[in-house]
């Protein structure tokens, strides 16, 4: 299987076609919703295992929402942003559970690091009512959902991996589903913090870098796992080969004609400029110098979408 090197389905899939240059993946369905100027929802429905060997994806349903300009959104545009996840993810929610049913959010990350720290930061803000309902009933309305939240940590600092928490948790909880937030990693420096994934196939944290953990997902949990993840780091290799293809169509704005300049643009450049760049047995890791910004953008969103879906 190639090595994607990203956890978005959608980029993937446009991967796949570019490099074995195809319209279409057997297995593969694509949607487009343009929501306004800034907002772009893009959906990829893996439906054999055709699909799923092809990107390396699971069976399952993969929604991204793009959003332009989203270091300089003001509060219209996130909560527009909200909104457009909200909607999307309580379509997802329905298919799992009644509206009446537990639902368990899950912050996958370390509060530590800004760019895995979207997951925990998330929890802050999250409206849990489990304990209200369960200790001060007088105080609830009618049908609120019973919702409870956590943050457990990663393996380096608790010893434990973050599957074998939940399984507890889910074995005395007993929620009826899981929604997981966690960082992800993207093949275009355009994609850090301004695109949102989610996906009803559940989550393997740490792939999109080489550190992966053990799935959390309806296998290893008994539950249905929805996650939702934004990209917060690229690959060296991603920015440079992005840097490339500018540089390319700044030359080709002056040499349309050269043969060379148009085939390299045309190809993927990725393993090349990966191979070229790994000095020994380092490939680094980046995220931009707003990453704080961004991730308390994308937290604000995360956590208001979740909020008014469930």
């Amino acid at each position: 299987m190639y090595n994607f090197r990203t956890d978005l389905a959608v980029e993937r899939s446009d991967i796949y076609k570019k490099v074995n240059q195809l319209n279409q993946i057997d297995g593969i369905e694509t949607t487009d919703e343009e929501i306004n100027e800034n907002i772009r929802v893009s959906r990829v429905k893996v439906t054999n295992e055709n699909g799923e060997k092809a990107i390396g994806k699971p069976i399952g349903s993969y929604i991204t929402i793009d959003v332009k300009k989203l270091k300089l959104a003001g509060e219209e545009e996130i909560q527009k942003t909200s909104e457009t996840l909200s909607k999307e993810l309580r379509q997802m929610i329905d298919v799992h559970t009644d509206k009446q049913e537990d639902i368990l959010i899950v912050g996958l990350g370390n509060i530590y690091v800004t760019p895995d720290a979207l997951g925990p930061k998330v929890i802050n803000e999250i409206d849990v009512t489990r304990h209200i309902i369960k200790y001060l009933p007088q105080y609830v309305e009618d049908g609120t959902r019973p919702v409870s939240a956590i943050s457990p940590g990663v393996l380096g600092t608790t010893g434990i991996e973050t599957v074998e928490i939940l399984k507890g948790i889910v074995d005395n909880v007993k929620p009826r589903l899981l929604i997981v937030i966690d960082a992800l990693a993207s093949r275009s420096i355009e994609r850090i913090s301004s695109t949102i994934q989610i996906s009803d196939t559940g989550i393997v944290p740490g792939a999109g870098v080489g550190n992966t953990r053990s799935e959390i997902s309806q296998n290893s949990l008994g539950i249905p796992v929805i996650a939702i993840g934004i990209p917060t780091v690229v690959e060296l290799a991603t920015l440079v080969s992005d840097g490339i293809d500018i540089f390319i169509d700044r030359l080709q704005e002056k040499a349309e004609s050269n043969e060379y300049l148009n085939r390299l643009q045309e190809n993927d450049k990725y393993e090349e400029v990966k191979e070229a760049l790994n000095v020994g047995d380092y490939n680094m890791i980046v995220t931009p110098k707003e990453i704080d910004e961004l991730i308390e953008n994308m937290k604000d969103v995360v956590a208001r979408g979740i909020n008014f879906a469930v």
